[in-house]
């Protein structure tokens, strides 16, 4: 048995069955459906403010993933008339995302993958959509472009090369499979997209986990000889502390880094991060916003916290044996039990997300983070909660990712 999860911690809980998952992704979807309009030429800002979402242009780094609520939501509708429907606010999504990376409106960053993803190419995958396609290969090409090759790494934001800029965070971990989509779709003859993401991997990989298990927001790295310079919080409580956020990027992300590459310490890597997280997590299953922070301290809780890292266990469920798959795979349905009985939206009409209780940003007396959506919906956990009722429901799940 996995010797580094306190499973006894967890056995009592119960997992989510397949009609609560469904019942629970109709409700996502009512919700999707209820405020598609208020959405259909702008986007939602990245979290909530009352428990509802501001239409803004497409900007920022979240916005990919309310265009992924559509087509989950489109995937998984009960009538032709919502599909039909869903179909077409995709589409006009699409429109933007095109228009934004043709004329490079806000992409001078690292989060490609984040936006591109479940938007264009979700699209293309499911409706074969060529402007989709196109939109998201030259998103590749801009990821590509923050390479840094000293060092072997993805900038994540800031100005190429600058000092106090030469970093990357766990977060990339989840942009990359653009990249190797790309080279598939683009059939690369030097295989570029999938070397640049492997580098990236390899150096990740190498230094954002820790010696207990806990992981690294940031790595600043030495633009001179490209080695580890130190490791940073930007969201965390303060620099030693796990941000729970991150740590369940580090979850789903090893475990796309081992079904993109196959290496075999990729799953001891996502064995040891998870471990982590799980047994930190409170009694209700729902991590606080750091997970320094557990029962009785009163700290913010970031239910997409849980919800990535569900995921993040199904996924990586898929290529493990079967005692070890069967493992994971419940302990992911008992998170996104715990999520629709207590942190799901149940009434649409008095919040805008499908998730309650995410925190985007808590500043604390170690961080210089701007306070933003605590105890708020935010748009990535509304997204990856979908996801992984999803996948429950279709374990053989065609990912966007």
């Amino acid at each position: 048995m996995l010797k580094w999860i306190n499973e006894a911690a967890l056995k009592d809980y119960p997992a989510i069955t397949e009609a609560e998952a469904r019942e629970a992704l109709s409700l996502c979807i009512s919700g999707v459906l209820h405020y598609a309009e208020d959405f259909a030429d702008r986007f939602p800002y990245a979290c909530s403010k009352n428990g509802f979402y501001e239409p803004v242009p497409n900007r920022g780094w979240t916005t990919g993933f309310y265009t992924g609520q559509i087509w989950l939501a489109y995937e998984n509708a009960d009538t032709e008339e919502d599909r039909e429907k869903l179909l077409q606010y995709g589409r006009r999504q699409v429109e933007s995302f095109d228009e934004r990376i043709r004329k490079k409106i806000d992409v001078d960053h690292h989060d490609m993958g984040f936006l591109y993803t479940p938007s264009c190419v979700a699209a293309y995958k499911l409706t074969g959509s060529e402007k989709a396609k196109k939109a998201a290969i030259l998103a590749a090409d801009q990821l590509v472009s923050r390479f840094q090759p000293v060092g072997e790494f993805l900038q994540a934001w800031g100005e190429m090369g600058a000092k106090d800029n030469y970093r990357f965070i766990i977060d990339c971990l989840l942009n990359l499979p653009l990249l190797y989509w790309a080279d598939t779709e683009t059939h690369s003859s030097d295989h570029h997209y999938r070397e640049t993401a492997e580098k990236h991997i390899h150096t990740a990989m190498r230094y954002v986990i820790r010696e207990d298990d806990s992981t690294w927001h940031t790595i600043f790295m030495d633009p001179v000889t490209g080695k580890f310079d130190h490791g940073a919080t930007c969201q965390g409580y303060q620099d030693g502390s796990a941000w729970a956020r991150g740590q369940a990027w580090g979850i789903y992300g090893t475990a796309m880094a081992y079904r993109y590459t196959g290496r075999d310490d990729y799953i001891g890597y996502f064995k040891r991060v998870t471990a982590y997280f799980l047994n930190h997590l409170p009694k209700d299953l729902c991590p606080c916003w750091d997970l320094t922070f557990g029962d009785g301290d009163g700290e913010s809780r970031d239910s997409s916290s849980a919800v990535i890292a569900a995921c993040g266990m199904l996924e990586m469920s898929r290529f493990l044996p079967e005692t070890e798959s069967l493992t994971y795979t419940g302990i992911a349905k008992k998170l996104l039990k715990a999520m629709a009985d207590h942190y799901s939206v149940r009434d649409i009409g008095k919040a805008g997300g499908r998730l309650l209780h995410g925190t985007y940003s808590k500043k604390s007396p170690y961080n210089t983070c701007t306070p933003e959506g605590v105890d708020e919906c935010v748009l990535w956990g509304d997204y990856y909660y979908m996801e992984g009722l999803n996948r429950v429901l279709h374990p053989s799940w065609n990912v966007y990712w």
